[in-house]
């Protein structure tokens, strides 16, 4: 184990994009948790409503929900994939020190927890469009429906 300061700042040089990712994988979550609460308080909301209601405006209400949780599933999906991302990163900028204090020579695993946070970063972003198609699509449902009985 030969350690010098030269090595340990190159390295500490490297890891500084794997930890700037870090930083908007932060931001990514934050987004995700906050459409995550917002759509948990809307379901709440029409699910407390009152069942003595009409029978349309109760269709309107569970069709409503069955958009909710299919957001609610891809959020989650989304920052299932985003924390996993995370820890990728985390574990290739470990892989790094350890690779160059221990020299291990595990660079080709260091590539392969890149790739597969890059891959799970990927996937949590698609997760995220296809919630946003959804929230438009029932956005303009709702609106339709809302233009029509007005």
């Amino acid at each position: 184990m030969n350690i010098q300061l030269g090595n340990v700042g190159d390295i500490i040089q490297l890891s500084i994009a794997p930890a700037l990712l870090l930083a908007g994988v932060g931001t990514q979550l934050r987004v995700l948790t906050n459409r995550l609460a917002r759509i948990i308080n809307r379901s709440r909301i029409l699910e407390s409503r009152p069942t003595d209601a009409d029978a349309a405006s109760l269709q309107k209400s569970r069709t409503e929900l069955d958009f909710l949780y299919q957001r609610i599933d891809l959020i989650h999906g989304a920052i299932t994939l985003s924390i996993c991302c995370a820890l990728l990163v985390c574990a290739v900028i470990v892989a790094m020190f350890v690779n160059d204090v221990f020299d291990a020579g595990i660079a080709r695993s260091i590539a392969l927890l890149f790739i597969g946070s890059m891959l799970s970063l990927i996937c949590s972003f698609v997760f995220f469009l296809r919630e946003i198609f959804i929230a438009a699509k029932t956005l303009s449902i709702f609106m339709r429906r809302s233009d029509r009985s007005g």
